[in-house]
This record gives structure tokens, sequence and C-alpha cells, in this order.
């Protein structure tokens, strides 16, 4: 049976002081405060719901001494990840929100509720209702967005011969762990550079416009969440391929080669928590996507090609040679 949130601080108190107001945009007919929410879905245009769900969980996903603004920020980004690698435009999301009993006070949701709204606000995407309950810390979101039929971008598109490329730079998600979880002594860890790693482990950028873009262009998409390697062997599994990526092209910070020599490698390619997007290009569309780097309009890097299956089935090779098995990226149940 569920326990309900304390006296102290009710649950249908919690609804209306704290989240209530994040249910404001085009398109919800009745929001949080019922039962269930009330969407206006254009039945009639070619717009298809995109529906994405993650959950975190407390000294799992982030520390234990992360503030209510971080986790807030953090557990919505990662969602909003999810849209980005189906070419998808978020709009709506639903919270259920467990809590410790020290948990459930007016400052700490106050402060969860403030990160909660600032991300909602930039990616212009509503509250629409969910649950709270009493128990372990844990956080989650179920996320609606909405994508042009024919351009949703999927796993399963990628071919032989096409470019795998990434946006952003690797390496940021581990370097990042490591700074919020004080678990890496390294001399060249300037302040800038732990501020910077802070802010990229709680507060990730969602590559929601890239997304849109790339939706016109890319064979297969995916966010790097997992880890490299173990993300492009999904997007493998799924289209029925190979990749041959080359670890000499992958994009990684200057400043978190410096600081961490012996680790950066190791991130970029298992670490995960990057939280950019890997796709997979045709040839004839390299052009149309150079143009739009070279206008600024996104960043990315080409890291490898797709290649076919051996008879052992989809793989990644580094540069031609298979992966250690040993290694692999995050696996949520450690095996």
């Amino acid at each position: 049976m569920l326990q309900p949130i304390p006296e102290k601080e009710g649950e249908f108190e919690i609804i209306e002081s704290y989240f209530k107001g994040l249910t404001t945009q085009e398109g919800v007919l009745l929001g949080i405060g019922d039962d269930a929410a009330i969407l206006d879905i254009y039945t009639a245009s070619n717009k298809k719901l995109v529906v994405a769900t993650d959950t975190l969980v407390e000294k799992v996903h982030f520390p234990g001494d992360a503030s209510a603004y971080n986790i807030a920020q953090r557990a919505l980004c990662v969602n909003l990840s999810d849209m980005a690698a189906m070419g998808a435009t978020p709009r709506w999301f639903t919270l259920a929100l467990t809590l410790p009993s020290e948990y459930a006070s007016s400052a700490w949701l106050k402060d969860f509720s403030a990160g909660l709204a600032e991300v909602a606000k930039d990616y212009n995407c509503a509250l629409i209702g969910g649950d709270t309950t009493s128990g372990p810390l844990t956080v989650s979101i179920t996320m609606l967005g909405e994508v042009t039929s024919e351009l949703a971008l999927k796993r399963s598109g990628a071919k032989v011969g096409d470019a795998i490329y990434v946006t952003g730079h690797l390496a940021d998600g581990g370097a990042g762990l490591t700074v919020v979880t004080n678990s890496h002594n390294s001399e060249n860890t300037t302040p800038h550079l732990r501020d910077r790693l802070h802010q990229r482990f709680y507060r990730p950028q969602p590559k929601v416009s890239e997304g849109l873009y790339l939706a016109a262009i890319a064979s297969s998409c995916i966010d790097i969440s997992d880890g490299l390697i173990a993300d492009v062997g999904h997007l493998c599994k799924s289209s029925g391929v190979s990749a041959d990526v080359s670890p000499s092209l992958l994009p990684i910070h200057t400043d978190v080669k410096s600081a961490f020599p012996d680790d950066y490698l190791t991130w970029a390619l298992y670490g995960g928590d990057d939280y950019q997007l890997c796709f997979t290009l045709p040839n004839k569309k390299v052009a149309k996507l150079t143009s739009w780097i070279a206008e600024g309009r996104l960043e990315a890097t080409r890291i490898g090609e797709i290649i076919a299956c051996k008879d052992s089935g989809p793989e990644v090779l580094l540069d031609g040679a298979p992966i250690n098995k040993l290694q692999k990226g995050f696996d949520h149940f450690g095996c």
C-alpha cells in the first residue's frame, strides 16, 4: 500500500503550492488538479504523439547530497534528450515524485519546483499531472512530444556506408560525475572547469533544436545516455548493421583532456551521461549537414562509418578491431 505524504505538507497542498502553476501551455484543456489531464491532440494533422519515460533514483542517478533544484533540472533534461533523439518537439510532461519524509518540506519543494520550472520554460513544455507519495527519493517523468509522421527519427534506419556523427563534445558526462562525487583528485581541475562540469552533469543541454534539423536528413539517431559504444550498439542492433568508430576523431574538450589525461577517452567511449545525439547520415546528405555546421545551426563531428555485419551479427569496432567485451556502458541493473 502506498504511504501518504506526511500531514505537515500534504499531497494536495504540495500539488497546489508547488506544481499547479507549471500547467501553462497551448493544448492543455485540463491540467493538474483532476484525476487525469486532457490534451488537445490534432487528429486531422500529420503530427504524431511521442512518449518517453525516465526514472531517476537517489544514489543511483544522482548523489545523495544533490540539491532539489539540481535534481529537478537533471530529471527533466534527460527526458528532453529522448525527445531530441526522435526529432520531436516536447510539449507536456507528468511527474511522479516519491519523497522521504524529511524532504516533504516547503524549502525542498520550492527549490525542486523552481528548477523544474526553469527547464520547462526554456523548452516550452508544461507539467500536466502526476503523483506524489512517500518513500525513497525517486523522480519519474513521462514526456510527451509531437513529431511530423514522415520525419520521426528512429534507431532502425542506418544503412551500410552511412557516416556516423555526434553532436557537441563527449566525456563531459563522465568528468562531471567525478566532480559532483569528488571521486577524482586532479591538480588540473580549475574552479572554472569544475563549475562547468558540475553544470554539465546537473543541467545537460538536450539537443532538441539539433534533432529537428537532423529529422530532415539523418537515417537514424539515438541520444548518448549509456555511453557512446553502448548506444551505437543499440543503434546497430535496431538497424541490423555494424559500426566502425575511430577514437581519434571523438570531439573532447581540451580542458577535460588536460585535467583527466588517463580517463577522458574511457569516459568518451563508455562513460555515459553526455546526452549528445549520435546519428547516421547517407553520403548524399553530408553536404547539407556541412553547410548547417558552417552556418552555426548545429555542431557535429564525424566519428566513423556504418559497415556490414559479419556472421556474428551487429557489433561496434574501434578502428576495425573488436572491443573488449568487459568494456560496456551504463547498465541500470549492473549486469
